[in-house]
């Protein structure tokens, strides 16, 4: 299934909607400030950075669902990753990936590719899904999955053999 029409709302208001994407490799992440997996910020920017003009974008969509972890405004979010960690790639507004306020993109995403045994739950913050350039969901990586085994998996999508650097 290709990328459907779903509205996204940036942390700085802009809409956006998830066919602009479209021809991209995308990593989207539910990302939270106050998390263990927080650190993970850091190698997702490098990623991001590094892959961006081959056509990779990392999309972090905040969510406060575990354990309170992102309770700060869009204002606080951006700010604290901007100035933690650099991070220039897209952020969107708080979210819901569980539960009957789940964001639709989300929704998509857990119907693609389901978790461990079957789930359709997300576990915890820091769970990324890979979707290749025509809009198929393409693998879903837990919150422990290194951006080092991530790289090996999306270099093949953006036309690459194997990890430029380990």
């Amino acid at each position: 299934m290709s990328l459907p029409n779903i509205p996204l709302i940036r942390l700085d208001g802009r809409v956006e909607n998830l066919t602009d994407y479209r021809g991209r490799v995308l990593l989207i992440v539910n990302v939270a400030s106050q998390c263990g997996f927080t650190p993970q910020y850091q190698p997702l920017q490098a990623l991001y950075q590094k892959l961006a003009d081959q056509g990779l974008t990392v999309m972090g969509f905040p969510c406060n669902q575990f354990g309170g972890q992102e309770p700060g405004t869009a204002t606080d979010i951006a700010s604290f990753c901007e100035m933690n960690f650099g991070v220039s790639f897209p952020l969107f507004e708080k979210c819901a990936v569980n539960g009957p306020g789940t964001h639709p993109l989300y929704r998509f995403l857990r119907a693609e590719a389901p978790g461990f045994m079957g789930s359709s739950a997300i576990k915890w913050n820091f769970t990324k899904f890979l979707v290749d350039r025509g809009g198929r969901v393409v693998r879903r990586y837990g919150s422990v999955d290194s951006v080092v085994r991530i790289e090996r998996d999306l270099l093949p999508l953006l036309g690459q053999a194997g990890p430029t650097s380990e």
